[in-house]
């Protein structure tokens, strides 16, 4: 017997019916297979191994609709609210998953910026690799599924071969907060041509209360001797659920930098994969996750070593109060023939109420020779010893938790080139770091 499907199946099915077809074969037929997939599979459960410790029994009772796209097209949004020091170059903004050409900006030469539509009229074959896939990992990959059939809208990034862009591309997504029960979906493919450099800031902000869900999908390549930078700053509001996928590619020689603030959302989760694939190439990640009330983060990140003399470095921190919950899942791959590896993990976890709870899973997986490999996780408190040296030094017991909390984080921020965007995560950091009881 077939267990009926829940709400949230029910509604994501009665949405695809409202999405137009491309006319482009392989694309709709892509579409169909993966929403008869997520039909089959549904949303996963807590036997699931991927999903163990995030359970999603109350989004599977939720009935969501698409976000209104017409609404979202023409939403007031305050260009105050979607800046940030330091990122001043090209502009990219989705509104509820729908792409707005009067709040984006695309002057620079040598990059092309997108919106998926556009692209796939314009060529679509370069663009079948990605958007073809099949997720095979059943319930697992379900909000994969669910955004290769319902995202109409996206964003395809290239840069060309050998050239340098000098300032950073800033990619928003605004969760409009005022549509509530509904969903979006966005598709983006970033592309980094050979030799070629770029940084990119990849957004996102919540302008109402309203609950929603937003899904985002991630191709990344970057291909031989090319480098990117990524920062991904989440700040959401408290009601938004919120579930990414990011995949990257790297070609022999490229480098990939990842800087991840994670503040907002009510359920989050980010699936950071990459693939290191060409001889010589590094991935190197940072991340911080800061949770308090019920807030539920989830960070799964799999760096895969393919290829020989690679490198990795993954240092990530995280911060739970009261009753909220963190979950980091860190795993290194080290493929047959990847001789040359040399890797790190670190995963570093401060609870800072009783009630708080922090998993971590440090993985580590070795099939070649002449491997340097190495990962570690721990889970404590504050230091006693440090908060009374600070308190006998005349500093309120708030401030002083705030003090070394953020010292604890910033060995995550520390490497990031742009001062400006690093001190404004920094200002934002702390201005979400709890207080603790209240000062003298």
């Amino acid at each position: 017997m077939t267990n009926a499907p829940s709400p949230f199946v029910r509604a994501a099915l009665d949405a695809a019916a409202a999405v137009p077809a491309t006319g482009i074969a392989w694309l709709d037929a892509a579409r169909r297979e993966n929403l008869e997939a997520f039909a089959a599979d549904g949303l996963p459960e807590g036997r699931n191994e991927a999903w163990k410790y995030t359970p999603l029994r109350a989004l599977a009772q939720r009935a969501l609709a698409l976000a209104d796209r017409d609404a979202a097209g023409t939403l007031a949004v305050d260009a105050a609210r979607i800046a940030l020091p330091g990122v001043e170059g090209d502009r990219v903004v989705f509104v509820d998953g729908t792409y707005r050409a009067d709040l984006s900006s695309a002057t620079t030469t040598g990059i092309a910026l997108l919106p998926l539509a556009g692209a796939l009229a314009q060529n679509p074959e370069p663009l079948r690799f990605a958007l073809a896939n099949r997720y095979r990992h059943g319930a697992a990959d379900a909000f994969a599924h669910l955004n290769a059939a319902l995202a109409v809208d996206g964003l395809v990034l290239r840069v060309d071969d050998g050239v340098a862009i000098a300032r950073p591309v800033h990619v928003v997504h605004v969760s409009s907060g005022a549509q509530a029960d509904t969903a979006w979906h966005v598709r983006v493919l970033l592309d980094i041509g050979k030799a070629a450099s770029v940084d990119v800031v990849e957004h996102y902000v919540t302008l109402g209360d309203a609950a929603q869900l937003g899904t985002v999908v991630t191709d990344i390549v970057v291909r031989e001797n090319a480098r990117l930078g990524l920062v991904v700053l989440q700040d959401a509001s408290t009601a938004t659920t919120l579930v990414r996928r990011s995949h990257a590619r790297l070609d022999a020689g490229a480098t990939a930098t990842v800087h991840a603030l994670e503040l907002g959302g009510a359920l989050v989760r980010h699936e950071l994969q990459a693939d290191v694939n060409g001889d010589g190439a590094r991935f190197d990640s940072r991340g911080v996750f800061a949770l308090s009330g019920r807030q539920h983060i989830d960070t799964q990140l799999e760096v895969r070593h393919q290829a020989r003399d690679t490198a990795s470095d993954a240092l990530w921190r995280g911060i739970a109060d009261g009753r909220s919950r963190g979950v980091f899942r860190g795993a290194i791959v080290v493929a047959e023939g990847a001789d040359g590896t040399d890797a790190s993990l670190s995963n570093k976890n401060l609870l800072l109420s009783g009630q708080a709870e922090i998993d971590t899973k440090p993985e580590l997986e070795i099939y070649a020779d002449e491997v340097k490999a190495a990962h570690g996780a721990t889970i404590g408190q504050l230091d006693e010893r440090s908060l009374f040296y600070l308190r006998s030094r005349g500093i309120p017991l708030a401030q002083a938790r705030s003090l070394l909390t953020l010292a604890f984080c910033r060995a995550a921020l520390e490497s990031l080139p742009n001062d400006a965007l690093r001190e404004h995560l920094g200002d934002l950091l702390v201005a979400h770091l709890p207080t603790g009881p209240a000062a003298d």
